[in-house]
């Protein structure tokens, strides 16, 4: 007999390929499996780093905890945050939004930058009649520094070494028990 005679009739043989969790975790892909609608058998990195990362059973909790429609977003994440932890163990998602941040801080400086460039274009050709010289169109008023303070001599013996040296060998043993 051959093969496709075991499984049934000609008609009927199962064309439902495991889902990438079940294919990883070698069991039987039931028609209720939790993973199957979100891990593709055609993707199965995917579950192997979510599964490396966090656990199948943790995986399958966390889904479920999660309202039906928002469960291929969360399934994403997760995806999104094991392939992060991967490639940086340390900060994980933490280390890519730090990054994110710095980003944006630099981009807004520029952004301040040139502002400031448009608003003294602006005021030049406002000004176009008026004979400013262009030094005092492109200093900045500075704020004078602060008066220069003398340390006090406490916060100068944070850097120095100690001059007196401790004698240990005044602590007594009396009270101090090893082991028993």
């Amino acid at each position: 007999m051959s093969r496709r005679n075991l499984l049934g009739p000609v008609g009927t043989l199962n064309t439902i390929t495991p889902c990438a969790a079940c294919k990883l975790l070698r069991r039987r892909c039931a028609q209720e499996c939790p993973f199957s609608p979100y891990f593709s058998p055609h993707e199965p990195q995917k579950f192997a780093s979510v599964h490396k990362v966090f656990g199948a059973s943790n995986v399958s909790k966390m889904l479920m905890e999660v309202p039906e429609p928002q469960r291929a977003d969360a399934a994403n994440s997760l995806v999104y945050e094991a392939n992060v932890r991967l490639r940086d163990p340390v900060y994980g998602c933490m280390g890519a939004i730090s990054a994110l941040q710095q980003q944006v801080q630099a981009l807004e400086a520029e952004l301040a930058m040139v502002r400031g460039e448009i608003l003294k274009h602006k005021y030049r050709q406002s000004n176009a009649g008026i004979n400013i010289p262009a030094a005092l169109l492109a200093s900045i008023p500075t704020p004078p520094p602060p008066p220069s303070v003398q340390a006090a001599s406490s916060s100068s013996s944070m850097y120095t070494p100690a001059s007196n040296s401790t004698d240990y060998s005044s602590i007594t043993n009396e009270n101090v028990t090893y082991f028993g």
